[in-house]
């Protein structure tokens, strides 16, 4: 008997199944109520007008949060990945989205253990982690984290080569404006501030060389941030192309026990 409902609540918990696809959109739709909560108490007369219903939808809020991942944890077993009672649920709650699901609550229980006011301000910028439970519910969220997977490789190597070039364009500058402006380039870390904008090429405006070395320098800082920035955004649209071919010839072969394309899951 117990196994049978333990095998429904984990049928009815997974997104994509059709009798649970109305705690789906529940849930979806709770986390979107969340957000918003958190962005209209920052606006002093709604958080002074509504403070009390505020309050009474984040308990509720963390209460079915809570429910939910207790039904999770409870459940988990019946997955072949976790079916061991104990070491099972714990490899289960390490996972990426049980960390999520958990940090979705944990916070509001955090001031009862540590009654500081700042661990109150930090409670309330948690809540915003509450967005990151889309990615459950998300195909476009879970196709994006594919891709990552995919092309980590080559995007570790474009962010080391981008963070090459960020320390040598820096001290360069530092060495050639460190005299003429002091305040601006007082240091190698002050001047990564001028090197960052740059190479993003956003250009605050707000530090700039002086020294025609200077100028020269930012000139070739400035054309290879360019291209250097533009890289990342190619290899994600190429993982992108990849992944969505990849899916679209798995369609037909899918995992007996998840559900999910079989050459999906053996690229992660």
């Amino acid at each position: 008997m117990s196994s049978g409902i333990k095998h429904r609540v984990h049928r009815l918990l997974e997104p994509g199944d059709d009798e649970g696809k109305y705690i789906d959109i529940f849930i979806v739709c709770l986390i979107i109520l969340n957000v918003t909560a958190v962005i209209l108490e920052t606006v002093w007369w709604i958080n002074a007008r509504f403070s009390y219903f505020f309050d009474v939808f984040e308990m509720f809020s963390v209460a079915v949060f809570t429910v939910e991942y207790v039904l999770r944890v409870w459940s988990c077993t019946v997955d072949p990945r976790f079916s061991d009672p104990i070491r099972g649920r714990m490899r289960f709650m390490v996972s990426p989205l049980a960390v999520v699901d958990l940090l979705a609550f944990l916070p509001f229980y955090l001031p009862l253990l540590l009654p500081d006011t700042r661990v109150l301000r930090a409670v309330r910028l948690f809540r915003l982690l509450r967005i990151m439970k889309f990615a459950r519910y998300s195909e476009s969220v879970d196709l994006f984290a594919d891709v990552i997977r995919m092309k980590k490789d080559e995007l570790l190597l474009v962010f080391v080569s981008i963070l090459i070039l960020l320390l040598v364009s820096s001290t360069l500058m530092y060495e050639v404006e460190h005299d003429a402006q002091p305040d601006k380039f007082s240091s190698i870390p002050a001047a990564m501030w001028w090197g960052l904008v740059t190479l993003a090429t956003v250009g605050y405006g707000d530090v700039y060389p002086v020294t025609p070395a200077g100028k020269l320098i930012g000139s070739v800082v400035v054309m290879l941030g360019i291209g250097l920035f533009a890289l990342p955004a190619g290899i994600i649209a190429s993982g992108f192309t990849e992944a969505l071919q990849r899916r679209r010839e798995s369609h037909e072969i899918v995992c007996p026990h998840c559900g999910k394309p079989i050459k999906e899951l053996m690229i992660r």
